[in-house]
């Protein structure tokens, strides 16, 4: 174990730090030799950290203000998100290298993670690794070096037995192996299967495949695949399974055609956005059963109100409009609402910048529509639901170090309370489309099933989709992120 001079709190003092603004070029200290790339990786976990930030996003921010080459933003993305997949695991490893975990501040305990993260997940050379994390920490507390030097030699010796198990037969092994919460490697087991969940495990560590959705409400299809082959994208239809191409879904598989500058034109004048393929593949659903309803009642698909609850960012909102103009030959009569008032605005400003028609944005608590809606009904409603976002980990890693077994209970709870308020404002022979990007069944399945079993729910009846209970997609190589949707007719 290492043996830490004193048992002050390593770090806590800012004596000797240059600049905590990463924006700055984070911490300085005169003739460092740390490398830019952990440097750039430091400072953006020390953002996630402070600010429960997503990794992702302190880096769009973060990176374009430094001056790193190509080389150097690529692994200053791979260290920061690599620790931020595997954090708990990291520090796991590294209170096994302390006599007192307690005894180091979490400036301290950032620069471990990353040179653990190396020789841990990386494998990369001891020797570098080691001294460029007692560099970092040295960077910003020069007096606890030394305690970083035993530290990180005790990890490269834990390193020799890590994962402390064999993977294939011990299943918290296999968790530490992939940077996975023990209980949450046994949540995955539970509601996917042994293999399906640990494919999801494995698949959760890849990097994000990069999707847009071809926006028919401003450009065509042709045009759009034709833009991003000249600018070197290599964009692919995407489908799932045997069924047809996703209409206006390309799969990117040179993620950097986003950045030509004829590409950025096409986002800006709102042809085209970035969107997984789940995302887009549950607003075609939506459309879908939207077309099924206006067959039903006899009336034009156009003609059709609809409901988005938990209209977010309004990404889905475009894509519903988009996928009205495809599927029904106009936009659908859409009213829009959620919770957060800048969302409600976020909503208006994108709608007009992708030339969606919003009949009405709303804030209001979506567990109670009857507050914010007195009376009203659609022909449809679609739940955006907030939920634990267990399916959106490539892209969102440090859920699962954030995410609790009672935070899933509450958000299926919150759920719940979401399908019962919005049973009354269903038309008749309506319907309503349920859907999250997660994959507990406590969220999924299982809340659907506890609806139809409800009072509010007993008027409704589960619709197959594609000879199926639910749209499911699972996370693969390659493929979507995890969402889960069904759509429920209203019948009495």
């Amino acid at each position: 174990m290492a043996n830490p001079t004193d048992q002050r709190t390593y770090g806590s003092s800012r004596k000797g730090r240059g600049s905590a603004d990463p924006r700055r070029g984070g911490y300085r200290t005169p003739r460092s030799r740390v490398s830019a790339a952990r440097r750039a990786a430091l400072d953006a976990l020390t953002v996630v950290r402070e600010r429960e930030a997503f990794a992702h996003n302190v880096l769009e921010s973060l990176l374009p203000e430094r001056s790193l080459s190509p080389e150097d933003r690529a692994f200053a993305t791979l260290l920061t998100m690599g620790v931020v997949q595997t954090w708990g695991t990291l520090d796991e490893v590294i209170d096994h290298a302390l006599d007192n975990p307690g005894s180091i501040s979490s400036n301290v305990r950032d620069c471990l993670r990353i040179s653990s993260y190396e020789v841990l997940f990386l494998k990369k050379d001891a020797y570098a690794a080691v001294d460029q994390g007692v560099e970092l920490v040295r960077s910003i507390v020069p007096r606890a070096a030394g305690l970083a030097n035993a530290v990180l030699r005790r990890v490269v010796k834990l390193a020799e037995q890590f994962p402390f198990g064999d993977p294939q037969t011990d299943l918290a092994a296999f968790a530490r192996s992939q940077g996975f919460p023990l209980w949450l490697a046994e949540r995955f087991i539970t509601d996917l299967g042994v293999d399906a969940g640990r494919n999801a495990m494995i698949a959760s560590n890849d990097p994000a495949p990069v999707f847009v959705a071809v926006n028919a409400l401003r450009g065509t299809d042709q045009e759009i695949q034709e833009l991003l082959t000249a600018a070197h994208g290599s964009p692919v239809p995407v489908s799932f399974g045997d069924q047809d191409a996703l209409p206006g879904c390309l799969r990117l598989e040179n993620s950097h055609a986003v950045n030509d500058g004829r590409v950025r034109r096409a986002f800006n004048q709102g042809k085209i956005l970035v969107s997984d393929a789940a995302s887009q593949a549950v607003a075609q659903l939506t459309v879908e059963t939207a077309a099924q309803v206006a067959q039903r009642l006899g009336v034009e698909g156009a003609s059709l109100s609809m409901l988005e609850v938990g209209a977010g960012r309004a990404t889905k909102t475009i894509l519903l409009q988009s996928f009205a103009q495809r599927i029904l030959g106009g936009q659908l009569q859409l009213t829009a609402i959620d919770n957060q008032h800048f969302k409600t605005n976020l909503v208006r400003s994108r709608a007009k910048d992708y030339g969606v028609e919003v009949a009405s944005a709303l804030t209001g608590d979506a567990t109670r529509l009857d507050r914010a809606l007195p009376g009203k009904s659609y022909d449809v409603v679609f739940i955006d639901a907030p939920c634990s976002g267990l399916g959106t980990l490539r892209r969102h890693p440090e859920i699962r170090w954030r995410v609790t077994p009672e935070a899933i209970r509450e958000a299926s709870n919150i759920q719940q309370k979401m399908l019962r308020s919005a049973a009354s404002h269903v038309r008749v022979g309506g319907a309503m489309v349920y859907a999250t990007c997660t994959v507990t069944q406590d969220e999924n399945q299982l809340n659907v099933k506890r609806f139809l079993e409800s009072p509010e729910g007993a008027g409704f009846k589960l619709q197959s989709i594609q000879s199926r209970a639910a749209l499911a997609t699972r996370l693969g190589p390659g493929s979507c992120d995890a969402h889960f949707a069904v759509r429920m007719v209203r019948v009495k």
